[in-house]
């Protein structure tokens, strides 16, 4: 089986290790400091830059997760020519209990998704997280 890795280039391996690196940092310290998050974007730009992407829909203090994650992919299509990469991160709910959902992509045709379970105990504020699973996933920016 062709691994994602053997269809890209090396720029392109670089900047979705680096996404993902990037990704997964800011939603650690994110859970740390507030227990939760909205979901967010980041990207890597056609220079090589490494940016956040938010938006704001307009709904409130406590928008539904759902509306913001179709205004970042939404926005993330929109300037798909400005970035060679894009990460959208969410947490989720799976059988073992919580994780980051990140779902990678690269303009060379990479689509990943990335989870990362975690737990945080309540009175410490520490965040244990676990192993990270991978898998193909459908573009939906490119």
């Amino acid at each position: 089986m062709t691994s994602w890795r053997e269809t890209i280039s090396e720029e392109a391996q670089n900047d979705l290790d680096s996404l993902l690196n990037a990704a997964l940092t800011l939603a650690e310290q994110t859970l740390v400091k507030y227990g939760e998050f909205f979901p967010y974007g980041a990207g890597v730009t056609t220079d090589g830059q490494t940016a956040l992407v938010a938006t704001d829909p307009d709904l409130g203090d406590r928008p539904a997760s759902d509306e913001v994650l179709a205004m970042l992919y939404d926005r993330a299509r929109a300037q798909s020519e400005d970035w060679r990469a894009m990460a959208i991160v969410a947490t989720v709910t799976i059988p073992e209990g919580d994780a980051v959902r990140v779902e990678l992509e690269h303009r060379e045709g990479a689509a990943l998704l990335v989870l990362m379970p975690f737990s945080i105990d309540p009175e410490t504020r520490e965040v244990t997280t676990g192993d990270l699973s991978a898998g193909a996933a459908e573009p939906r920016v490119w």
